[in-house]
């Protein structure tokens, strides 16, 4: 049974570690894109609308790149 235990704490931390990053960069992107009013257009797109949409896909692609090379075994 105690050679389980480490490999649920690991496991467990994976999981908190992941939820938490994901959470914050939501958090991030939403705090940017609707608190800021970034991500919608009034008339036509703005320099700022084409830095908030670039740094979302660039900070989404580092996201699932994260999460990919955590998880791989």
């Amino acid at each position: 049974m105690s050679d389980a235990e480490p490999n649920l704490g690991q496991y467990l931390g994976k999981i908190l570690s992941s939820i938490s990053i994901v959470v914050l960069w939501m958090l991030i992107n939403s705090t940017i894109g609707i608190g800021l009013n970034y991500a919608f257009f009034t008339n036509a797109p703005t320099l700022g609308n084409y830095i908030f949409y670039a740094w979302f896909l660039l900070s989404l692609a580092l996201l699932i790149l994260f999460l990919v090379r955590k998880w791989k075994p």
